[in-house]
């Protein structure tokens, strides 16, 4: 453990704290960001499927990521609706891919493309059936969840910083049943704490955004 490292891990946990139980409230505020990594983690995954190397390990993969989330991030600002619809996609692409892996199949080119077409018909699903407030609330006690446990074990030595950056969540759910307990707990109570305190505030698009 180092002093960055704590520092770091402390920092990341607050931000987790504040999204997994009012990440709807402040969802506006959080947008960009949410679009940056959603775009990051699909442009990385693609070069990992497309290439076969392993995720983040290439400059490429890299560069592609940084580029597809700052399009991302920038669509997520100026399109409340599009934003909106990457949040629903994101999550539905977690989804899949989460589910895929974890039956035993390996990140490659079938696993990504399904992937994203459970992320397309996610985001069709969220802007179609009028969800948006649930998977707002879904994506956010899920995101909130992975950085508070992801931040505890970066802020103690438990990882690296670039294994922060390479599904952490994974490895710690890999290496222990109660971290998935763990995990499942936070996301649960996250979601519930947010419907409860937002049973009467609806999320409004800005005027100044479509």
């Amino acid at each position: 453990m180092t002093l960055a490292s704590l520092c770091i891990g402390l920092f990341a946990m607050l931000i987790g704290l504040a999204v997994c139980f009012n990440g709807y409230r402040w969802f506006l505020i959080f947008l960009p960001i949410f679009g940056f990594f959603i775009g990051f983690f699909v442009g990385a995954g693609a070069m990992q499927s497309l290439f076969g190397a392993g995720f983040l390990v290439s400059v490429s993969s890299w560069v592609i990521g940084f580029v597809l989330g700052a399009i991302f991030a920038v669509l997520s600002y100026l399109f409340y609706f599009i934003a909106v619809a990457l949040i629903g996609g994101g999550l539905g692409y977690a989804l899949v891919v989460g589910v895929l892996q974890a039956i035993g199949l390996d990140m490659g080119l079938i696993v990504w493309l399904l992937g994203v077409v459970g992320g397309v018909i996610a985001a069709i699903a969220t802007i179609v059936l009028n969800i948006q407030k649930w998977v707002i609330v879904a994506f956010t006690s899920v995101a909130g969840a992975t950085v508070i446990i992801g931040s505890f074990f970066l802020a103690f030595g438990k990882l690296a910083p670039e294994d922060f950056s390479r599904n952490a969540v994974r490895m710690i759910i890999d290496d222990s049943f109660l971290w998935l307990v763990f995990w499942l707990l936070l996301l649960v109570l996250g979601f519930l704490a947010q419907i409860a305190t937002t049973r009467n505030f609806v999320l409004e698009a800005p005027e100044n955004r479509i």
